[in-house]
């Protein structure tokens, strides 16, 4: 017997539309039982390749005795995070009010009939465990206060609700400089991994704008510390495990410091991020390594996520019940596969060590592909023995993928797309086409929307993040192929952007049901905020000045924050920097020319130092007439001292 999610698009709200629980989709529905019934609501926030909400499900949500208490003293909605990231966003903030700390998922809420928020938990066993009352339990002792006590918990709710959206803000503004870059550089040394790269210590996530900052920071500072911590980090990330070597592609996030045993589903937005920050270290050292997981990355996200060259949300870390189970192998079944693929017997045991493979194995008692150095691939035997163990896979039950297109995650997935088009043209070719086809899909009359089932139509309007990135994306494609469509439509959407979301220096995540913040901290990918003042600030030079300024006020405002910890805020410091490019470009341009000096042996050249505009840099020259011979810079225009 189906609940009331039986005509929900969402894949996630339709895995819970068997469960005995009466879930009610958001809606104005679920909203009028509760008043009606004067009953709590239970609000339960998830996605479709969430571990732990698979667990409550089967732990709770599937419990006949469970569910009847829901049906009779509450009125249950399911959410989908993915789906309404507005809704999630605001009852995070209301979790960690309440909590003291940052939530997770599955979100568990209890609300009164009139949408106000009195207890917030994360997972909540069907058994006291890990300091927590049982389900059934929580639920008794919620049903009891709620009806003997309902005034105390409304007060409660109300007092968070304040918290939550004070009627007055106090604004700190500070100086924009350039020491953000050394104090960038600072915090991240101390909190680098030097044994494993990464960041602080597991569960580990990739921070992709945190590397693509400190990239971008060594092309500036020429800090070798800089590059290496970055170049560490994406070796590291590649040895297997958190970076799937047999089908590409990366998982979440990595549960150990070593990245080697992931949480193994795998997210559109990580693997588009990834695949452009490795494409830019291919840039940076023209070492193949970087642009081959960059390919093998972006190939498995075109073989196995897309469909109508638009791209799937995510896909999960559990098979038939088991996590990890389709991604990892018993060591005789590896030495087995090893055989078939003709691969001599004597080279099995030495072959199985090198990719991690034992009798022992290295995640519970199975294994994990795994190897020493992923930038030599001069193993005998390792390309042979790569397909055997895909052909292996292939007999297996692929995790479940929510098919879900959102507007976000596709338009990182095609930016990265173009990215490799400059490499190889038929991932331009891709990319074009995936454009076309979101846009097409996304973007209907006039107005851009969240979220859609491929060949269904999209009922979610979009959010800021999709402004943001679908704008970034629309620049990329517009620097990439010189079609000035893109651009046209990059600065109408901009506009729309501009009128729904900024408030004099501030911006909205969303409006209308849900006003909520948006942040300036990237979390899982970054900050949608930081992704539009990008690119105004692109707008801006391609198209018209004034769109800088609405980027400076935003920056004014949250500018205390960014400049006293740039580590929390990666793509916030990034948009700083880019906005004070002239001012770094002298600094970085005068460092390299007093090393310069202090390197050479001034005995034997009369140096005259000369400056030139913010544009031109500086040059040294061994002569009065300043010939050049010597120049490390053109563009001449004042010398300030000789020696």
């Amino acid at each position: 017997m189906s609940n009331h999610l039986a005509n929900e698009h969402s894949p996630y709200l339709q895995q819970h539309a068997g469960n005995p629980v009466d879930w009610y989709p958001w809606g104005e529905e679920a909203f009028q039982k509760a008043k009606n019934e004067s009953k709590p609501i239970f609000l339960s926030i998830g996605y479709s390749s969430c571990h732990w909400c698979h667990v409550m499900e089967r732990e709770s949500f599937e419990d006949e005795a469970i569910a009847k208490v829901l049906n009779e003293h509450f009125i249950s909605i399911k959410v989908d995070r993915e789906e309404r990231p507005d809704i999630d966003k605001h009852f995070q903030e209301v979790y960690q009010l309440m909590n003291g700390r940052p939530g997770g998922w599955p979100t568990s809420l209890f609300l009164t009939d009139e949408l106000k928020p009195f207890y917030a938990a994360t997972y909540i066993p069907p058994k006291p465990r890990y300091g927590m009352m049982a389900f059934d339990q929580l639920l008794e002792t919620i049903d009891t206060k709620y009806q003997n006590d309902k005034k105390l918990l409304v007060e409660k709710a109300d007092e968070i609700l304040r918290f939550l959206n004070p009627k007055k803000e106090k604004i700190q503004a500070t100086k924009l400089d350039i020491s953000i870059l050394s104090r960038f550089e600072s915090q991240a040394r101390q909190l680098f991994d030097h044994a494993n790269g990464g960041f602080n210590t597991a569960p580990k996530f990739p921070q992709a704008s945190t590397l693509d900052l400190l990239l971008d920071l060594y092309r500036l500072t020429d800090n070798k510390e800089t590059r290496n911590m970055a170049l560490k980090t994406l070796k590291s990330m590649t040895r297997g495990g958190f970076y799937d070597r047999v089908d590409g592609g990366f998982c979440r996030y990595s549960t150990d410091d070593a990245w080697l045993v992931p949480h193994f589903e795998k997210m559109t937005y990580d693997n588009a991020l990834l695949s452009e920050l490795f494409l830019k270290a291919y840039a940076l050292t023209q070492k193949d390594l970087y642009r081959e997981i960059a390919f093998e990355s972006i190939d498995f996200m075109i073989g196995r996520m897309s469909e109508a060259d638009l791209f799937y949300s995510a896909s999960d870390a559990d098979t038939q019940g088991e996590e990890g189970r389709y991604f990892v192998y018993r060591y005789d079944k590896a030495l087995k596969s090893f055989g078939k693929a003709g691969i001599p017997k004597e080279e099995h045991p030495g072959l199985a060590a090198t990719l991690g493979i034992t009798p022992k194995g290295n995640f519970e008692g199975k294994n994990i592909v795994r190897i020493e150095d992923p930038a030599h691939l001069d193993i005998p035997y390792y390309r042979e023995a790569i397909a055997a163990l895909k052909k292996r896979r292939e007999k297996r039950a692929y995790p479940f993928i929510d098919k879900k297109v959102l507007v976000s995650w596709n338009a990182m997935m095609i930016k990265a797309l173009f990215r490799a088009g400059r490499i190889e043209s038929k991932y331009l070719k891709q990319a074009i086409a995936s454009l076309d086809a979101l846009t097409n899909t996304m973007y209907l009359n006039g107005e851009l929307y969240h979220s859609a089932l491929i060949g269904k139509k999209p009922k979610i309007k979009a959010f800021l993040e999709d402004y943001a990135y679908l704008c970034e994306t629309l620049i990329e494609a517009y620097e990439s192929t010189l079609d000035e469509i893109y651009l046209i439509t990059a600065v109408k959407l901009a506009n729309r952007a501009i009128e729904k979301y900024y408030d004099q220096g501030q911006w909205k995540f969303s409006r209308g049901e849900f006003e909520t913040k948006a942040d300036t901290y990237d979390s899982s990918y970054p900050s949608s905020m930081a992704m539009m003042l990008d690119v105004l600030l692109s707008i801006s030079s391609l198209v018209d000045p004034v769109y800088k300024k609405f980027v400076f006020k935003t920056l004014e405002v949250y500018s205390y924050d960014i400049m006293r910890q740039p580590i929390s805020t990666p793509r916030m410091s990034k948009v700083i920097i880019r906005y004070l490019k002239d001012d770094i470009i002298i600094k970085a341009d005068e460092e390299r020319l007093k090393k310069h000096i202090a390197d050479r042996d001034r005995s034997a050249y009369p140096f005259t130092y000369i400056k030139a505009d913010k544009n031109d840099g500086f040059m040294l020259c061994t002569s009065s007439s300043c010939f050049g011979h010597e120049a490390d810079w053109k563009g001449v225009k004042e010398v300030i001292g000789r020696r």
